[in-house]
């Protein structure tokens, strides 16, 4: 996660906290450094103000509706297996740790997009303790001392979008995660933490964050009496904006309790993250009454998340944080008699480590033996020795962090998750952190196949850069530097030629499979003024010395990316002047014709086709009233002929007619909805196949038809419900390969359908030819 630009409108700050307006936080008019506005933005493109876990919800019920469908009349595609091929080394977001109190080197950990994970070895490895068909969204975990565990769904660091996919509530395991039950708060959206009463273990708080695009909901502070069976409201948020991010229990005086409120709201071009319902509060009657914390803390409107932490071994020492509503850290205080009184302490931005999105972190932990040694979570994880009176940071970790615990069992033990995966240290915090070895959680934006060899992968990640899987299935994967990895790219002829993109089209050219030295590319030799988060780069399949990379403008190169030419005009409606306010106007994909170099189609960020079939010697634009007007999530031509072509789209339906997959037979002219039969969930990839196969991967999962769609069946029955940002086919091998935003990266052989493979021209698009599906077989 980078860092933010970006402008504040300031409210008045006069009025009570219950009803001043809060601080809007206005998208900037340069490119914008998050990937969660690249998720939120194409979800959100139809004008839609509410990315909800019921959409996700509706949309998961449809495929596995989809997928029963499939098991009944389609069995050979329901039976087709996928396999996990990697990484396991590289690992991805944790942002929460349970310690089992009873199993020696036991822990639970929530991986932000892959579920619950479980390790019994220290956390040197990981396997799943979450069914692999439930949303793989988790924000917290905790465990009682008899071992019961508890899992809240959704994660309270909203990135903005689906990079934090929401949840359905809370989930109770009596066998260590083995079974799962719901048990509440259903409409909670996402859980931030757990608080257990060790007095009594059948009383838990639960920190409800609420739906981050649409105010109210089951919100605040929650209590259940009987373990989970039913849960209560015991402190309600002062707006309907506002939820909980932390709750604590004392553990020498349970009937104090501690709570941290965040007022935050994301619209489509306006992101509210602080406001006055940001606040601490306590009760001293076990949750019943609570009082807001104000003596020493700010109570003006320019509070954005706070976090919150005591000292176990001495209660009364309180430790607390508050970011902007902008985003950069504020202040640091500390209070030495319970949260009666609180003193600022002399902690400067830097080292507090927050840089400008504090609300990614909102964690403190304190040593359970020493009240002055105390870790803030940041950029860096920052340690303190004498009671945040000054911080340093410690290194050997990977970037960003989100979770602390100490296991009881043995001393000097510390656990810590970040969005590089999970770590170990045995020396209390300070140093010797050890990295999990099997952790296969890695969020992925792209995927390639090496043509010469489906064995070896590239990827591009989100936080842990691009990495190659050269090492067959299940063999380590290395890192190829990119900050974030966006595309990748193998040389259809010499997999030792590898391209690797970092954010917004800052790219490199590698003759040593990704290893220095490396050629840079795109940016700086490139003709475009803006650039995607994901800047698309592709070679023609024609021609592998032939490449294309488009910022707004479409960029050709004849030397295998050395050197670059511009070869359209701008394609897009504008730039980050839009009315708006999101910094719109990019190209999204582009597709050369596997049958003509000379035809090239081209979709934007802001629903926009285009074709070419005089390699841009003239560009013309679809008609806007055929299209769905929502982001171009991808194009790809029919292997065989440049008239057909697929386009494929983001956002949901909802019941409106927009397509999620789009045709054209007649070489871009004019474009038919064929993706009807899908589940409602933006669809991110499409491939169709030489021998009469259309492929597609969604938020949702992966599904089959034929070239001319109508009829659509569910590809496989074990694929992890991650989103499937990325499809790559190795046709030789009929291998498909998926890439998951959580779950890694995985394979699967295309099973033959006979009658698919039709003579063109195809029949009317989305009517479905009869038999093609009940005809695949297995080889």
């Amino acid at each position: 996660m980078l860092g933010l630009l970006a402008t504040v409108a300031l409210a008045a700050s006069a009025g009570a906290p219950s009803t001043e307006p809060p601080l809007a936080t206005n998208f900037p008019t340069g490119p914008m450094e998050l990937p969660d506005e690249w998720m939120t933005a194409q979800r959100m493109s139809d004008g839609a103000t509410d990315l909800s876990a019921a959409k996700y919800a509706n949309a998961r019920g449809e495929a596995n509706q989809l997928a029963a469908r499939t098991r009944s009349v389609y069995r050979p595609l329901a039976e087709r297996s996928w396999s996990f091929f990697g990484p396991a080394n590289i690992g991805g977001r944790v942002v929460d740790i349970a310690v089992d109190p009873q199993v020696p080197d036991q822990v639970f950990i929530a991986a932000a997009s892959g579920g619950v994970w479980k390790s019994g070895d220290a956390g040197a490895t990981f396997t799943p303790a979450w069914p692999d068909n439930w949303s793989q969204a988790i924000g917290a975990v905790a465990m009682t001392s008899d071992g019961v565990l508890f899992a809240g769904t959704g994660e309270a660091q909203p990135g903005g979008g689906s990079i934090t996919f929401g949840g359905d509530g809370v989930y109770r395991s009596t066998d260590r995660g083995a079974n799962w039950e719901r048990v509440g708060l259903a409409d909670s959206h996402a859980i931030g933490r757990f608080a257990i009463d060790p007095s009594d273990e059948d009383r838990i708080f639960a920190a409800a964050s609420g739906n981050l695009f649409v105010p109210g909901g089951e919100r605040g502070v929650y209590l259940t009496d009987d373990g989970g069976d039913s849960w209560r409201q015991v402190l309600a948020p002062p707006n309907d904006t506002t939820g909980a991010t932390e709750v604590l229990v004392d553990p020498s005086n349970p009937d104090r309790v501690y709570a941290a409120m965040w007022d935050h709201l994301r619209e489509p071009h306006q992101r509210t993250y602080g406001g006055p319902g940001s606040s601490l509060w306590r009760s001293d009657d076990g949750g019943e009454n609570w009082t807001r914390l104000t003596n020493g803390l700010p109570t003006d409107a320019d509070q954005g998340r706070w976090g919150i932490a005591l000292a176990p071994n001495d209660p009364q020492r309180l430790y607390a944080y508050v970011g902007t509503a902008l985003g950069p850290f504020r202040a640091f205080y500390r209070s030495d008699d319970g949260g009666d009184t609180w003193t600022q302490q002399p902690i400067s931005a830097n080292q507090a480590s927050q840089s400008t999105f504090s609300w990614w972190f909102g964690k403190i932990f304190v040593d359970p033996a020493n009240a002055n040694h105390v870790f803030l979570m940041g950029v860096n994880l920052m340690r303190s020795t004498n009671g945040a009176q000054s911080f340093s940071s410690v290194g050997g970790v990977h970037a960003d962090q989100h979770s602390m615990r100490w296991d009881p069992k043995v001393p000097g033990r510390v656990y810590l998750g970040n969005d590089g995966g999970f770590y170990r240290s045995q020396n209390n915090g300070a140093s010797g952190w050890v990295k999990s070895t099997d952790e296969r959680y890695t969020q992925f934006y792209t995927v390639d196949v090496a043509q010469t060899d489906p064995s070896l992968k590239v990827g591009g990640t989100q936080d842990n850069g691009c990495n190659r899987g050269y090492n067959g299935a299940g063999g380590p994967w290395n890192a190829i530097g990119c900050g974030d990895g966006l595309q990748t790219l193998i040389h259809p002829e010499n997999p030792n030629i590898v391209f690797g993109c970092s954010q917004y089209g800052a790219c490199y050219r590698s003759e040593n499979a990704g290893g220095t030295p490396r050629q840079n590319i795109g940016t700086g030799q490139t003709t475009s003024q803006r650039r995607n988060w994901l800047t698309p780069l592709q070679f023609d399949p024609n021609d592998p010395n032939v490449m294309y990379y488009a910022g707004n403008i479409v960029n050709r190169s004849t030397d295998n990316g050395r050197t670059w030419t511009a070869i359209s005009p701008d394609l897009t409606g504008g730039g980050p002047n839009d009315p708006s306010g999101y910094p719109w106007g990019t190209i999204t994909t582009i597709a050369a014709a596997p049958s003509d170099g000379n035809t090239l189609y081209v979709g934007t960020d802001d629903g926009k086709l285009w074709w070419t079939r005089d390699l841009g010697g003239s560009w013309h634009e679809v008609d806007a009233g055929q299209l769905p007007g929502t982001w171009v999530t991808r194009v790809a031509v029919h292997p065989k002929d440049a008239n057909i072509a697929y386009a494929t789209f983001s956002g949901f339906r909802s019941g409106s007619d927009r397509a999620h997959v789009m045709m054209t037979l007649d070489g871009g002219l004019t474009w038919t909805d064929i993706g009807r039969g899908l589940p409602d969930a933006p669809v991110n990839s499409v491939i169709p196949t030489a021998d009469g196969l259309l492929l597609v991967g969604t938020d949702v999962g992966v599904f089959l038809s034929g070239w001319n769609g109508g009829e659509w069946a569910a590809l496989g029955a074990d694929l992890p419900q991650a989103a499937v940002m990325y499809l790559r086919y190795h046709e030789p091998s009929r291998q498909l390969t998926a890439a998951t935003f959580g779950r890694g990266i995985y394979d699967l052989t295309v099973p033959r359908c006979p009658a698919a493979n039709t003579r063109l021209p195809l029949k009317e698009p989305g009517v479905g030819l009869v038999g093609v599906l009940s005809s695949c077989r297995a080889g």
